[in-house]
């Protein structure tokens, strides 16, 4: 125990040696390494690189070898970028300043419904620079709540959720954090939901990029039961580091039950088809790593079936 504890702070040591590093550099500097680092990964040290081709030959198989290369490449610049703008961000970013960094898109869609009594669920994924995205809104004085996982790392666990918190972003462990759910959803606040992970072989299956995945039923249930207008937004880098758009892709209100939204496994469809649609428009800044699609159970594939 006391060696694993000793090895933690050594991980953590280093990995704050390295942000202070990095917030020493100039944005060109550090976008610079970002981009040699994303060619070591990539190409020198193969991190996850089947999964990476496997994802993006079955999401894009018009996309020849190269263009696919390309695509792994400029995702792991990406990635390496988002933890430079992680680390810049808190030194830059201020409620005075955040136009010079941030475009809103539909501000007045959000705004509208953050300011209702009513509760909010936003949908994303790990797309564009998702940890930004909630320490902006706090900037823009709302509150949100976001469930994630605990780092197996606790010092580092704590440095990224000081981070998460500056601006008024709370994070709920992904374990035993129900109750905490429940009682933002019944008190009309902003829970916010990274939703393009694998949730397993008892999930609610849908397509995603043309295949079975398994999502989290959760967001929906949560939705439907709290009467809760569901968002799909992203925050996107523009033309350089720190530079972002932040918009409301689409809505859907349980109060007005379309169809397309009118059960859990149809307002898990809808929104999982809207991510798709974000990521389709800028895959580069998606996280290929995951390994999001898996072969569904085979009770799954019979109620498919008998569904069809």
């Amino acid at each position: 125990m006391r060696l694993g504890r000793v090895m933690d702070w050594g991980v953590y040591l280093v990995v704050r040696i390295f942000i202070c590093l990095v917030q020493a550099m100039r944005m060109e500097t550090a976008q610079g390494i970002a981009q040699f680092l994303a060619w070591l990964a990539h190409r020198v040290f193969r991190i996850r690189r089947r999964v990476v081709e496997e994802n993006l030959r079955c999401a894009f198989p018009h996309l020849g070898a190269a263009e696919r290369e390309r695509l792994a490449r400029r995702m792991w610049e990406h990635l390496f970028l988002l933890v430079v703008e992680v680390a810049h961000a808190p030194r830059k970013i201020h409620q005075t300043n955040w136009r010079d960094y941030i475009q809103l898109g539909n501000k007045d869609v959000l705004v509208r419904l953050l300011l209702s009594d009513r509760p909010v669920i936003i949908v994303t994924g790990h797309f564009g620079n998702f940890e930004l995205a909630g320490v902006m809104l706090g900037l823009l004085g709302f509150p949100t709540y976001t469930v994630a996982r605990a780092l197996d790392n606790p010092y580092l666990d704590r440095f990224v959720n000081r981070f998460r918190g500056l601006s008024g972003q709370f994070i709920i462990p992904k374990k035993g954090g129900y109750d905490q759910i429940v009682e933002v959803m019944a008190h009309g606040g902003a829970m916010t939901f990274l939703a393009d992970q694998h949730a397993g072989d008892k999930g609610c299956w849908v397509e995603f990029f043309g295949r079975p995945a398994s999502a989290h039923k959760a967001i929906a249930l949560l939705a439907m039961t709290y009467n809760a207008p569901m968002v799909v937004g992203y925050c996107r880098r523009l033309d350089r580091p720190l530079r972002f758009e932040m918009r409301v892709h689409a809505t859907a209100d349980p109060q007005q039950t379309p169809p397309e939204t009118a059960s859990v496994k149809a307002l898990t469809q809808w929104y999982t088809t809207r991510l798709e649609e974000i990521i389709r428009s800028w895959p580069e800044q998606y996280w290929w790593l995951h390994r999001r699609w898996r072969t569904p159970p085979a009770r799954q594939t019979k109620l498919d079936k008998k569904a069809a």
